[in-house]
């Protein structure tokens, strides 16, 4: 199998479904970002020390690849988002992860910078993709179905990377580093 196929060499590519669209098409611009962020959690997968944590993250990041499907299937491929199913379940998981993190956290009074240590600076550049990702999803299903568990998923998905990344400083013993409003003089 070869990788090229030469038929974005026009400047558009092809959706499950067959429809072509051009390169800069919002739902481009949606499965792509949520690629981007698959591709973030692979780093931090990589770099985090907690095997339950991995392994969420994996199913997070396989639970992704369905979304980045579901997101790049034209109208005709209807018949295969129903197949790639996203539903309450794995919102339900995602609070579920992190009720039992709050178990173990200290408790935040303040906002807190990215930072840490790398594993936790690369949750909160994967949170703040999340977020752009939601943003283009929600864009996207102003003029095109997009299943509402979906938006909801990538919602709280955000939510667990801001409380995975305390986690994974507080493991790895490295400070959070609180925000103050800086007084000008």
């Amino acid at each position: 199998m070869q990788i090229y196929t030469r038929t974005g060499d026009d400047g558009t590519t092809g959706l499950i479904g067959g429809t072509r669209v051009k390169k800069y098409d919002l739902r481009l611009e949606a499965y792509g970002t949520v690629d981007e962020l698959n591709s973030y959690l692979g780093v931090v997968r990589s770099l985090q020390t907690d095997d339950h944590a991995d392994k969420v993250l994996e199913k997070i990041q396989h639970k992704l690849f369905v979304i980045g499907a579901h997101l790049a299937s034209d109208e005709s491929a209807g018949m295969i988002k129903k197949q790639l199913p996203c539903g309450e379940a794995d919102v339900l998981m995602l609070e579920k992860e992190m009720d039992a993190l709050f178990t173990v956290l200290p408790r935040l009074n303040n906002f807190i910078l990215p930072g840490g240590c790398q594993a936790s600076s690369f949750c909160h550049v994967a949170r703040t993709i999340c977020r752009r990702a939601e943003r283009r999803i929600v864009e996207l299903s102003e003029t095109n179905e997009v299943d509402s568990d979906l938006i909801k998923y990538i919602n709280r998905l955000s939510d667990y990377l801001f409380v995975l990344s305390r986690k994974v400083s507080m493991d790895q013993n490295a400070p959070e580093i609180l925000w103050t409003q800086e007084i000008r003089e």
